[in-house]
């Protein structure tokens, strides 16, 4: 049996990129349950990519027949297409198949056992002056991920390095700059030692990115979403965000994981403001990744029970009373 249902956690403050504002986060949660034993996964439809709630919810109800017929991961690649509503239901089947074998999910998928890691920790776009003051109080963060925005944000990368002159920084511009501003704006990221900067230009717009030399790595997030995206970017992008709303599930993202390192590309693996319950399964990519991006949960005024744990700057895997 399948239930799907949305949920809505409000946001701690904003949370604020180049494409808007927003202060709440609206996941769609699947349950796929089988002789009294229930598996869980969520997903966070992106407006980005023509995704809702309701949308990604119908999506779910549509596969109610398939699942209740045995539908399993593995047949689920096939019979969704990659995005927010495979995601959850791909991670409550693997949740479920877990705990009818009595495994975790990482022995299950025969996979590298996850430990603590670094996350990093969000900055929002906002004024040099409120970026500043926002960073000085997460300076403490061993790894802090910075909102920019297009014009304005050589001042802004600036006064963040001010506010947090021990933190690593990488830098999110969300596709909002351009090919005139791009060298100047890694320029002045590269100037304050930044270590990334992820999806500077839009998608399907990048071209530049391969004709300049790139004075510090450069991360593919909208421009990338599984393995048959990969390859194009290898001339463009030194590293790749696999983000499980995006790949369709964990199945398809740790193939990715798999082939992005075939092709030479760091990984860094990422989230959208979501709860716990998004961030557990994309702890399996994690003994792959460079960089982990998983503070979805840190960034809501609440989380649901059992959630991670988090300690300073370090996440930790879940416990199976989460997922997996």
């Amino acid at each position: 049996m399948l239930a799907v249902r949305i949920e809505r956690f409000p946001i701690a403050g904003h949370f604020t990129i180049s494409r808007g504002a927003k202060t709440e986060a609206a996941t769609v949660v699947a349950e796929v349950s089988r002789g009294g034993v229930t598996g869980r996964g969520e997903c966070v439809p992106y407006a980005r990519y023509g995704e809702t709630p309701e949308a990604t919810l119908r999506a779910l109800q549509a596969m109610q027949e398939a699942v209740g017929g045995g539908l399993d991961r593995h047949a689920l690649q096939a019979a969704m297409a990659p995005g927010a509503a495979r995601n959850a239901l791909d991670c409550a089947l693997i949740d479920l198949e877990a705990k009818e074998a009595g495994l975790r999910a990482w022995n299950l998928l025969d996979r590298p056992v996850p430990g603590e890691r670094t996350t990093a920790y969000t900055i929002s776009l906002g004024t040099p002056e409120a970026m500043a003051e926002a960073t000085a109080k997460a300076a403490h963060r061993t790894l802090l991920k910075i909102k920019l925005g297009g014009e304005g944000d050589p001042e802004r990368i600036a006064a963040v390095r001010k506010a947090a002159p021990e933190s690593e920084l990488i830098v999110d511009a969300n596709e909002a700059w351009t090919a005139a501003n791009l060298e100047q704006n890694l320029a002045a990221c590269a100037d304050v030692g930044v270590t990334l900067v992820e999806q500077p230009l839009p998608a399907g717009q990048d071209e530049a990115l391969a004709r300049i030399k790139r004075p510090l790595a450069v991360c593919a997030d909208e421009s990338v979403h599984d393995r048959s995206s990969l390859a194009p970017l290898r001339e463009r992008y030194d590293a790749v965000n696999i983000k499980l709303d995006k790949t369709g599930g964990l199945t398809e993202a740790l193939a990715m994981a798999d082939a992005a390192q075939a092709l030479g590309f760091d990984i860094m693996v990422g989230c959208m403001v979501a709860t716990s319950l998004s961030m557990a399964p994309a702890m399996l990519v994690t003994p792959q990744a460079r960089f982990v991006d998983l503070d979805g949960p840190l960034l809501l005024a609440r989380d649901r029970d059992h959630g991670l744990r988090y300690h300073e700057s370090l996440v930790y895997p879940p416990e199976a009373s989460l997922w997996g």
